[in-house]
């Protein structure tokens, strides 16, 4: 899990993010450089929170053909860095 961790741009990171399922987990990992990561309100309310909404943290990542991904990273999610 990432709540705690920062990922600077320019790293190089392994996205896995996993879905548990009845029979099983179904697995994608995904690998690219860093272009952003921040904590981000949703559009849910969530009760005490700051301006009431959830927040996720959210890691956007350039992969090698340029494709830009953002990942909503949650307790299933994990980051591994590959290089600075």
């Amino acid at each position: 899990m990432t709540m705690m961790q920062t990922y600077k741009p320019g790293q190089r990171v392994r996205v896995t993010q996993q879905v548990p399922r009845l029979t099983g987990v179904m697995a994608t990992s995904i690998e690219g450089e860093v272009v952003a990561f921040a904590q981000a309100k949703t559009g849910s309310w969530y009760a005490h929170s700051k301006d009431h909404k959830l927040w996720v943290d959210r890691l956007t990542i350039r992969k090698a053909d340029g494709e830009l991904v953002v990942c909503n990273l949650d307790q299933y999610s994990s980051v591994e860095v590959l290089g600075e």
